[in-house]
């Protein structure tokens, strides 16, 4: 919940945020009046995706940013992608 917090304080402060949500934690952003939130369908402590998933992690980054220009009072959306596992040492 901490997450929501400070981005009130921030939003408050006319700097625009985007949180990025585990599921587990879909309904905290809507609770907390929070402007703008992502929530990813990933395990707790992986909300940009797997180690070494590099690829994931860049499309839930981008999927945040593009988050920023939403104006409206309150936008929630979910990353459209599940968690995938990546091997830790692919095979070249």
């Amino acid at each position: 919940m901490s997450v929501g917090h400070v981005q009130r304080v921030f939003e408050a402060a006319g700097i625009p945020t985007v949180g990025i949500y585990i599921a587990a934690f879909a309904h905290v952003p809507s609770r907390m009046g929070v402007s703008r939130a992502l929530i990813t369908d990933h395990p707790m402590g992986r909300p940009l995706g797997a180690p070494g998933d590099a690829t994931r992690q860049r499309d839930v980054v981008r999927a945040a940013i593009d988050l920023l220009t939403d104006t409206a009072a309150q936008t929630i959306v979910s990353f459209p992608h599940s968690y995938r596992t990546v091997p830790e040492h692919p095979s070249v």
